[in-house]
């Protein structure tokens, strides 16, 4: 394996597991994502990494993969800080990017994620959220529908938002950021 070339990390991304092929065991502790990035395999022996589990947005960006490399470790901050940080929504637009368009981690730039025409929409529950979601878009993609739908005195007129949202006009996940905080990926198909 090529030993990445040493830095330092811009961002706090976490702890991560392992697995030493040397020894045939798991490596003892538990190692920052910088520990991870300056492993030497030769001087070391040959490992796999994965994350922890302390830090949503690595492992959302990781999600699915068996193993991290530390190659893999700094593309992800180095794209981090070409969109400006490490917010929970850069790491939603990264993982949408990665695991739903395809794009390959070391080959992703900030404007290819910019280019990306996706909507995020955080709450505490995924029902006010997708609530709050299928308002805003039947705002701004039918907005002469929804002014009718606002001026309508009629008793009765129902919007159904799962209908808007289940609809074959957008992709939709649900991703949960930690105990708390409930994230909506919508982008128009």
């Amino acid at each position: 394996m090529e030993r990445v070339a040493c830095r330092n990390l811009v961002f706090d991304l976490g702890t991560f597991e392992g697995f030493n092929f040397r020894s045939q065991s798991a490596i003892e502790r538990v190692l920052t994502a910088g520990e991870v990035v300056e492993w030497d395999h030769d001087r070391d022996g040959e490992a796999e990494f994965w994350p922890s589990g302390d830090h949503d947005g690595v492992a959302l960006a990781f999600k699915g993969k068996s193993s991290v490399s530390g190659a893999e470790i700094l593309a992800l901050d180095d794209l981090l800080e070409m969109l400006g940080g490490d917010s929970a929504e850069n790491f939603i637009r990264i993982y949408y990017a990665a695991h739903v368009c395809g794009y390959a981690l070391a080959g992703l730039d900030a404007q290819t994620i910019e280019d990306e025409n996706l909507h995020l929409f955080f709450g505490e529950w995924f029902h006010d959220v997708r609530e709050k979601a299928a308002f805003e878009l039947f705002e701004l993609y039918w907005p002469e529908l929804y002014e009718a739908y606002e001026n309508n005195t009629c008793d009765g007129l129902i919007f159904d938002v799962e209908r808007l949202l289940d609809s074959p006009s957008f992709y939709v996940e649900e991703l949960q950021l930690g105990e708390k905080r409930a994230a909506l990926l919508v982008a128009p198909r």
